[in-house]
């Protein structure tokens, strides 16, 4: 068994296994760190063409001042080719970074076992295949690791450390500290299809294809809303056509697989015929988009203008302490609204026949925060056929979309004060067919939902989770943070309509959801 140490020393020599995009990254920054590392490639000259690179990468950083040129000069003289795997036998760690494929991976490992000090770890930056059955042939799988950098190596700071049913914790221990060590954010996680990140975030490509399929708004327009609302780096449309359709579309089935077929990671057919056709995004010249010199940049739907209205007043149950609709109501406030306050249980608003606590409401609409349901299921539920919904904000101050949905059975004049009311508090206004759940709301419930499911499953912790999305996919939020942020109560609620309007297994809730509201049925929270 491997002692528990804080990581490798900084003259151990680490050896990188691959010298591709992920190897050199890997090599780039190890060296930086200070550790003498040997890259091998069975591709002639690759090894050498690579280190040539990183030099050029260090040489870059000097000129932006972010490096030493002293400091680049050393970890470049770190840096050194091997011809053949006899050449890494003195390394300390060895991180493998060669073809996605099981076989290829245990040829290596068992190769490289059969050379290597009993001391030294064996890392894999698989990014999907088990841990587990990659160390299954070796004669002390307890010494293999799942190191899975993410790409950009130098620049991305995750690192999901995954441990096999074999791994030593101590070996899964000095990864972690390594990792540490080089800059980086790293994370436990167990060996399970997926591990962190490609589980958690499928929900992300899932809804929005289903909401595309569903007609909802075009991909410009969700993308649009998922940015400029949700707080998203990039949409979910141009993120798939970023990493090419052919790879997303094989990540997607790969996990529903592993998961025997259940429905939550179900593959979309959109994307299916996007791979069918070869047009897998920006390396074709067509995804969702199109590219090229020619290509015209495609505009999401705004509503035109509309007049502010006089007044607005939101309905609050003396019952209820505080509102999902607090963060809008400050947002309406900073706009110059002054928003009169009414119990429904005292008299009803604008001759509404009933009242739901909380909603907005001006020149007889009631504006809700979607739960889930469409507006025009809520507006039969309420018996208020001028109800609009509006989808989740990640920061509203800052936001400067908002999407919002109308009932079937609105008004005109109900639905531009609506409009209105939200452009006048700065927003640019985007209409979406009246899908259930919206676009922000639904998919960071089920981003929340599977993040919940893997702390439940035992993958990693509620902080790794948050850590891995923030940090290996560039996430505004971590899903369970999110969560507490849209209040649990709320996301259970989505989730639970969204189920009864599909009826699909595909929207369960996640059983620690139900354990948090259990557990703390005023305040549920996942962190403190």
């Amino acid at each position: 068994m491997m002692e528990a140490q804080l990581g490798l020393a900084k003259d151990s020599i680490v050896a990188v296994i691959g010298s591709g995009a992920m190897g050199s990254g890997i090599a780039q920054i190890a060296a930086a760190s200070g550790h003498p590392v040997r890259l091998f490639d069975t591709r002639e000259g690759a090894a050498a063409k690579a280190i040539g690179e990183i030099g050029k990468v260090y040489a870059r950083l000097v000129d932006k001042g972010r490096m030493g040129a002293e400091e680049a000069e050393l970890a470049r003289e770190r840096l050194q080719t091997v011809d053949t795997l006899d050449g890494v036998k003195e390394a300390a760690l060895v991180i493998e970074a060669i073809v996605e494929n099981l076989d290829a991976k245990r040829t290596l490992f068992t190769e490289l076992e059969a050379i290597m000090d009993e001391r030294c770890i064996l890392a894999t930056n698989t990014s999907s295949i088990s841990v587990t059955a990659i160390a299954a042939p070796l004669k002390h799988p307890g010494r293999l690791v799942g190191m899975h950098f993410f790409n950009p190596v130098p620049l991305m700071a995750l690192v999901e450390v995954i441990s096999g049913l074999a791994t030593e914790q101590a070996v899964a221990d000095t990864v972690y500290a390594t990792a540490q060590a080089w800059g980086k954010e790293p994370v436990h996680a167990t060996s399970t299809p997926g591990f962190i990140v490609n589980r958690v975030a499928r929900p992300y490509y899932a809804e929005a294809l289903r909401l595309l399929q569903e007609g909802a708004a075009d991909a410009a327009t969700l993308d649009a809303v998922m940015r400029d609302g949700g707080g998203f780096r990039m949409g979910p449309f141009e993120l798939m056509d970023l990493i090419g359709h052919d790879v997303n579309f094989s990540v997607t089935q790969s996990v529903h697989a592993a998961y025997y077929g259940d429905g939550r990671f179900t593959p979309s057919v959109v994307q299916q015929e996007l791979v069918n056709a070869g047009f897998l995004g920006r390396k074709t010249g067509r995804g969702f988009y199109r590219y090229g010199e020619d290509a015209s940049k495609p505009v999401a739907q705004a509503e035109p203008a509309q007049a502010r209205p006089n007044t607005v007043a939101i309905s609050m149950s003396r019952e209820i302490k505080t509102s999902v609709l607090s963060p809008m109501e400050a947002r309406l406030a900073a706009a110059g609204f002054t928003v009169a306050h009414h119990d429904p249980h005292d008299r009803p608003l604008h001759g509404a026949e009933t009242q739901e606590a909380p909603a907005f409401h001006c020149s007889g609409a009631a504006i809700f925060l979607t739960d889930g349901r469409s507006a025009t299921e809520r507006a039969a539920a309420n018996r208020h056929a001028n109800t609009v919904v509006y989808d989740l904000l990640f920061d509203h101050a800052k936001a400067t979309r908002i999407a919002l949905a109308r009932a079937d059975q609105c008004s005109d004049e109900a639905w531009h004060a609506a409009v209105g009311l939200f452009q006048a508090a700065g927003f640019t206004v985007t209409r979406l067919d009246d899908v259930p759940g919206m676009a922000v709301m639904r998919t960071v419930a089920m981003l929340a939902n599977e993040a919940a499911d893997a702390v439940n499953q035992g993958v990693c912790s509620a902080r790794a989770v948050d850590i891995a999305m923030q940090k290996g996919v560039n996430y505004p939020r971590g899903p369970l943070a999110w969560a507490d942020s849209v209040g649990l109560h709320h996301v259970v609620t989505v989730l639970a309509n969204l189920g009864a309007t599909y009826g699909e297994d595909r929207y369960r809730v996640s059983p620690l959801l139900r354990r948090k509201l259990a557990a703390n049925p005023v305040e549920p929270r996942f962190h403190a």
